[in-house]
C-alpha cells in the first residue's frame, strides 16, 4: 500500500482485497484516467469491472455477487474513485443507487432480470429522485403514476441523474396517491429507457466528474406493467430512506479516494521540490498540512469503515452515515484545495491530476444529500438519542 493503512481497523480478507481492487484499477483504469475525464466513459471498463467481481459485492451470489457487504463496496469506492472520481461515481449510481432498491426489494424474478444484467457490468442503471423543483426535499416530488388498468402510467422529469443518457434502466420514485402525505403516496418503479415517452432531455455540462453522464430526463405517459413495481404501493419513501444510508456510506468511501490521490501527489512534491536550499516539506506552511491531510483521510476511513459495519449487522445508520459522508466530503475538498496549494502553479495546471479531484470532490457536498440537510440529520437524531419519545 502507497499510503498508510491502519490494518487494527480492517479484516486480513479486507486488506487482501483491497489490494486486489487496487492492482485491477493501476492495470485498467489507470492508463486511461486522463483520457475519460473527457467523458463520458466507455461503457466496456464496467463489464470489466463487473467481470472482476466489483459490481456485486453487496450482492446476492444469485445474481452473480459476492455479498461481501458495504465494508467491502467502500473499498471499491475509494479504489476507483482514487484513479477517476466521475467512473465510480457512474458504476455506484448503477450497482448501489439503482441496485441496492432491486436488491432489498425486489422480488426473485425482478433480480434475475434487472439486477443480474447490472451486477455483470452487461447493462447500466441508474436512481430517479431529484426534479428540476425537488432537490433535498423528496417528499414534494411532482413525477405521478396513475393506474390505468394493470398497468401505471408515469408522467414527470428528473434532473442531475448520473447515468441518466446511459442507462437502460431506472428506478423511478413517483407518487401514485396525491390524496396522502407523500411518505405514504409514494411508490417505487424500475422504467426501461427504451420504453415509449422516455426521453433525454440534455446532459449537464458539469465543473468536475467529466467522465461520467448526468442527465434531465423526461417522461410522458410511459407505461410499466405490475411486474416492475417494487415492492407494494406506497413503499416508495421507505425504499428510498433506506437506498440513502447505503448511498451515502459509499460516497464517504469515494471522498476519501478523491482525497488520496492528491494528498500522495503532494508528499511527495513537498519531498522533491526545493526553495530556499530544502525541501519544501522543511516548511511548516507545508508540512502542517500534509498532517492535517492524513489526519483527515483516516478520520474518514474509520467513520465510513464503522457505518459499513452497523450496515452489514443490519443495524440502522442514519445518523452514523451522515456523519461520515459529512466528514469525507468536506475533508476532500479541504485535503484536494490544500494539495493545489502546495503544488503552486503546477498544481493549477492539468500537467497533475490534482485540479481534476479538486473539481470532482466539489460534487459530492451536493450530491446525495446537502452538507445543509446532513448537518439537520445529525442533530436531529442526536436529541432523539437524547431525548426519546
Amino acid at each position: 500500500m502507497t499510503d498508510y493503512l491502519n490494518t487494527a481497523l480492517w479484516t486480513d480478507d479486507e486488506i487482501k482485497f483491497r489490494e486486489e481492487v487496487r492492482e485491477f484499477c493501476e492495470r485498467e483504469i489507470g492508463p486511461i484516467a486522463d483520457e475519460i475525464d473527457h467523458g463520458p466513459y466507455p461503457k466496456d471498463i464496467l463489464r470489466k469491472i463487473g467481470s472482476a467481481g466489483y459490481m456485486g459485492v453487496l450482492h446476492e451470489e444469485s445474481v452473480g455477487g459476492s455479498h461481501k457487504g458495504l465494508s467491502y463496496e467502500i473499498i471499491v469506492a475509494e479504489e476507483i474513485s482514487a484513479v477517476n472520481g466521475g467512473l465510480d461515481m457512474a458504476r455506484m449510481a448503477s450497482t448501489t443507487l439503482y441496485g441496492m432498491p432491486v436488491s432489498k426489494f425486489g422480488t426473485e424474478e425482478q433480480k434475475i432480470k434487472y439486477l443480474k444484467p447490472i451486477v455483470e457490468g452487461e447493462k447500466i442503471g441508474c436512481i430517479g429522485i431529484t426534479e428540476p423543483d425537488v432537490g433535498s426535499d423528496t417528499a414534494g416530488m411532482k413525477t405521478q403514476a396513475v393506474k390505468d388498468g394493470d398497468e401505471w402510467v408515469i408522467n414527470g422529469e428528473k434532473r442531475f441523474i448520473t447515468n441518466g443518457s446511459q442507462a437502460d434502466y431506472m428506478v423511478c420514485f413517483a407518487i401514485t396517491d396525491p390524496s396522502v402525505n407523500s411518505k405514504k403516496g409514494m411508490s417505487a418503479f424500475i422504467v426501461d429507457t427504451e420504453a415509449d415517452g422516455f426521453s433525454i432531455v440534455k446532459d449537464h455540462d458539469l465543473l468536475g466528474m467529466k467522465s461520467a453522464r448526468v442527465s434531465w430526463l423526461k417522461m410522458e405517459d410511459v407505461r410499466v406493467g405490475p411486474d416492475k413495481l417494487l415492492g407494494e404501493t406506497g413503499d416508495g419513501f421507505k425504499i428510498l430512506m433506506d437506498e440513502l444510508d447505503s448511498e451515502r456510506t459509499a460516497i464517504a468511501g469515494e471522498a476519501i479516494g478523491y482525497g488520496r490521490t492528491p494528498y500522495e501527489v503532494s508528499v511527495k512534491h513537498a519531498n522533491e521540490r526545493e526553495q530556499f536550499g530544502r525541501p519544501i516539506r522543511m516548511f511548516e506552511g507545508v508540512s502542517f498540512k500534509i498532517a492535517n491531510m492524513s489526519m483527515k483521510l483516516e478520520a474518514g476511513r474509520a467513520l465510513t469503515l464503522a457505518a459499513a459495519r452497523k450496515y452489514d449487522r443490519g443495524e440502522p445508520i442514519t445518523r452514523e452515515a451522515s456523519i461520515a459522508k459529512l466528514y469525507t466530503t468536506e475533508a476532500a475538498i479541504e485535503i484536494t484545495n490544500d494539495a493545489l496549494q502546495i503544488l503552486g502553479g503546477s498544481g493549477y495546471t492539468t500537467e497533475y491530476p490534482v485540479e481534476r479531484f479538486l473539481r470532482d470532490a466539489r460534487l459530492m457536498t451536493i450530491g446525495g444529500g446537502t452538507a445543509e440537510i446532513l448537518r439537520f440529520l445529525i442533530q436531529r437524531e442526536v436529541f432523539k438519542q437524547f431525548y426519546p419519545k
